[in-house]
C-alpha cells in the first residue's frame, strides 16, 4: 500500500517530482487524470501548470488508482516539516468533525494509526461501521411495485403483456403487483456504495471488512445511482438510522469517476472549500459560547441593489445592561495577508456591512500560526468614531492541535463582554 502524498493548498505537484512519485510515468498518469477531473469541474480545484497542477483553496483527498493525494490546509507560508504535515492532517480531520462533515468521535487514535492511511480510509471505515450497525439492527423492508409473470393472479393484470408472454402458458399471469422486501432505493444506495468501495479501496483491512459486510447483505437489485436518486429520498422514522450511512454514500457515489478507458485509474475526490469550512468552523465555535444576551447568526442577508443581496458571514447581537442591542459583523477569510495591508475590496465590503446592519464594529477574521495584535481603524464616513473595522488573526493550532477555544478570543477581539 503506497503512502499518501501530502501537499498543502496552493502547493505545486509535478509529474517529475520523485519525492512524490516512484516513476515519472506514474506521475504523468496521475497529473493527466487530475487535468481531466479539473476540466470536468470548470477548473475550480487546481490550476494547470507545465507537467503538473497548482492546488487552490480546496482541501481533502483524491485517490487515483493506487495513488492517494491529501491536500491539507495551512495558516502560514513557512516550509513544512513531515511532522507539521501530520499535525495539519489532524487539524483538518478535527475541523471536518466540528463542522459535521465526518463523525470521528468513536474512532480511537490507535485505530487511526493501524488502519487509516488517509482521510478516505477514515470515511470508508466509518461507512462500514454504519452499515454493520444497520445490519445488526435489521435493514428495513418497503413495499414496491413489481411487474412480471406469477403463478397466481394478484395485483393488476396487464392484459396486453399477458397475451404477449402467456398465450401458450395459461397457468401464468403477467401482473403489476406489490412486493414487500429489501430491494428498494435506500438499500440499493448502500449496496452500490459498498460495491464502489470494493473497487477503489487499496487498504487490506477495509477490503476485508467490505467482503464480510457484503456476505451479510440481503439480496438487493444493483442499480446505477445518480444525484436524482438521492433527491427522491424522504426521511421518516424508519430511515433515521440510515442518515449517516446515506450521507457518506452520497459523498462516495457522487464524487466517484470510474476509468472508462481501463487500466485501473478509477478516481474518487472528496474536496472541501477551505473558505466555507473556516467560516462554518468559526460560527460553530461562537455558537458554543452563546448566552441569553449573546446571539450568533449565520449568513444573514439583506437586499443591496435591485435583486442583489449582501451577505456577511456572521452577525453577533449583544443585549446590553440597558436592554439596547449592539451589533457586530464578522467576515471570515481563509488567506494569509500582511496585517498592515488589508484588501481594499474587503474593507469596502465591511463598510457596507456596518451601514446595513447598523453595526459600530466589524472584523475581518483571518487564520494565523502566531499571535498577532491589531487595533480598530475608523471609516471616515458614516457615524464618527462609531463606524470601525479591524483585522483579527486567530491561531488555528494550539499545542500542535486544532484550537477549539477561539470563540472567547473572537469576543475579546471585538471588545464584547459575554455576561
Amino acid at each position: 500500500m503506497l503512502k499518501p502524498i501530502q501537499v498543502f493548498e496552493f502547493e505545486k505537484l509535478v509529474a517529475s517530482d520523485t519525492s512524490f512519485f516512484k516513476t515519472e510515468a506514474l506521475g504523468k498518469k496521475v497529473i493527466d487524470k487530475l487535468w481531466q477531473f479539473n476540466d470536468a469541474n470548470k477548473n475550480i480545484y487546481f490550476e494547470a501548470i507545465r507537467n503538473g497542477v497548482k492546488f487552490k483553496n480546496y482541501v481533502g483527498v483524491i485517490q487515483i488508482g493506487n495513488v492517494t493525494i491529501e491536500i491539507l490546509p495551512k495558516a502560514d507560508k513557512n516550509f513544512a516539516t513531515e511532522n507539521e504535515r501530520g499535525q495539519w492532517h489532524t487539524v483538518l480531520l478535527k475541523m471536518l468533525a466540528k463542522c459535521k462533515k465526518i463523525k470521528i468521535d468513536s474512532v480511537s487514535k490507535a485505530a487511526l494509526k493501524k488502519r487509516h492511511h488517509s482521510l478516505l480510509d477514515l470515511y470508508f471505515d466509518l461507512f462500514l461501521d454504519e452499515v454493520n450497525m444497520l445490519l445488526n439492527r435489521g435493514l428495513i423492508k418497503q413495499y414496491r411495485i413489481q411487474s412480471g409473470n406469477v403463478l397466481a393472479l394478484k395485483g393488476r393484470l396487464e392484459f396486453s403483456k399477458n397475451i404477449q408472454h402467456n398465450l401458450v402458458h395459461k397457468e401464468r399471469f403477467y401482473t403489476n403487483h406489490q412486493v414487500y422486501d429489501y430491494s428498494h432505493l435506500i438499500n440499493q444506495i448502500v449496496l452500490k456504495a459498498l460495491l464502489t468501495l470494493k473497487n477503489i479501496s487499496n487498504n487490506i483491512f477495509i477490503k476485508d471488512r467490505i467482503e464480510r459486510v457484503l456476505s451479510c447483505f440481503p439480496e438487493v437489485k444493483e442499480i446505477n445511482i445518480t444525484k436524482s436518486h438521492f433527491d427522491k429520498l424522504t426521511a421518516n422514522r424508519k430511515t433515521t438510522d440510515y442518515q449517516e450511512a446515506i450521507k457518506i454514500a452520497k459523498m462516495i457515489l457522487l464524487n466517484y469517476s470510474p476509468d472508462i478507458k481501463g487500466g485501473g485509474e478509477n478516481m474518487l475526490a472528496l474536496l472541501f472549500d477551505m473558505n466555507m469550512l473556516w467560516e462554518e468552523y468559526v460560527y460553530r465555535m461562537l455558537v458554543k459560547i452563546q448566552t441569553d444576551t449573546l446571539k450568533v447568526k449565520f449568513q444573514n442577508r439583506k437586499q443591496f441593489w435591485e435583486k442583489k443581496l449582501i451577505k456577511p458571514d456572521i452577525v453577533i447581537e449583544k443585549t446590553e445592561v440597558d436592554k439596547s442591542i449592539s451589533t457586530y459583523v464578522i467576515d471570515t477569510k481563509w488567506k494569509i495577508i500582511d496585517p498592515k495591508k488589508p484588501g481594499d475590496n474587503d474593507l469596502k465590503q465591511m463598510y457596507a456591512y456596518n451601514m446595513y446592519w447598523n453595526a459600530s464594529k466589524s472584523m475581518l477574521l483571518y487564520p494565523t500560526s502566531k499571535v498577532l495584535t491589531t487595533d480598530f481603524g475608523n471609516f471616515h464616513k458614516g457615524r464618527p468614531k462609531e463606524n470601525q473595522c479591524k483585522l483579527g488573526f486567530i491561531k488555528v493550532m494550539e499545542n500542535n492541535t486544532l484550537n477549539t477555544a477561539i470563540g472567547e478570543d473572537i469576543l475579546n477581539f471585538l471588545d464584547i463582554k459575554n455576561y
